[in-house]
């Protein structure tokens, strides 16, 4: 086994996201259809003597490996499972995806550490021991483990693989936050939906699929909106696009996305709806191929 390890942590897209009233919990039942982008974070981990976390790239600014990081609390409850103090790993951490985005970006962070460790240290626990572990980093934690598309339900723990077409797409972060905790009270404030699953079939091919998808919600659009009216800027740029075939904010945003009929459709677009501020990514959803090296 080599010394070191590099994984994707992708970025992870509602592709669309039905939400119901408040449980007795605090938590939100959901029904969610979920893809990963070949972008985002990126993980190395490297054999060491004791546990320790350095955070860069483009957003590490934001972080602070001191904190409560997800990969520290993950890798911890790892650690915990086998009965040790900490784990001999040194993680790097890449930050490319911008925070508080409706990304998954930490909760995928935390994934690809379990993957990572589970690989180069020779483990051998299986996905549904890491599953488990991945709880720690909250409802999505599961979800992004896996890494592949599938539904969700629940609070996001009940998960249902399913096969996507690849569907090419452009992402857009105005350079806004959009706090989750912030945006589920704006909703939980106004008219509540229900979590509840598209009645018709989802069709295979990537065109029909966005035309389903657009006959879809995602139900804390408006909420976040309401907190931060700018996310609307991106959403209309992409719209003006005459080759952009659906908009959605993902997940609490503020990201949205627009899903093209090929690559070439999603780069033109990617450098038409460059600005300043503004984080813009082609890329295709689906199950993206995660050892990096």
């Amino acid at each position: 086994m080599p010394d070191a390890i590099t994984l994707l942590a992708p970025a992870k897209v509602n592709l669309y996201l039905h939400v119901g009233a408040v449980r007795a919990d605090g938590y939100h039942p959901l029904d969610s259809l979920v893809a990963f982008a070949d972008v985002g974070d990126r993980l190395k981990l490297s054999r060491a003597e004791t546990f320790s976390l350095d955070v860069g790239g483009p957003y590490g600014h934001a972080l602070n490996a001191q904190d409560d990081n997800l990969v520290v609390r993950v890798l911890l409850a790892l650690a915990n499972h086998l009965g040790l103090d900490d784990l001999p790993l040194a993680v790097s951490l890449d930050k490319r995806l911008p925070i508080a985005a409706g990304l998954g970006g930490g909760s995928s962070d935390a994934g690809a550490a379990l993957r990572g460790a589970n690989m180069l240290l020779e483990l051998g626990l299986d996905d549904t021991v890491l599953e488990g572990l991945a709880r720690a980093a909250g409802a999505d934690g599961p979800m992004c483990y896996r890494a592949q598309p599938a539904f969700a339900g629940g609070v996001g723990e009940r998960l249902e693989a399913v096969d996507l077409p690849p569907l090419h797409a452009v992402m857009v972060n105005p350079g806004l936050p959009s706090p989750t905790g912030a945006v589920y009270r704006a909703y939980d404030a106004g008219d509540t939906r229900q979590a509840d699953r598209p009645e018709t079939a989802m069709p295979s091919s990537a065109q029909a699929l966005a035309d389903w998808l657009a006959r879809q919600r995602n139900d804390l659009e408006q909420p976040a909106l309401s907190i931060t009216p700018d996310i609307a800027q991106p959403m209309q740029a992409l719209a003006a696009l005459d080759s952009c075939r659906l908009v959605r904010m993902s997940g609490s945003g503020a990201t949205v996305f627009g899903l093209f009929d090929d690559a070439a459709s999603a780069l033109d677009a990617a450098f038409a709806l460059e600005r300043d501020g503004w984080w813009v990514r082609p890329t295709v959803l689906g199950a993206p191929e995660l050892r990096l090296g």
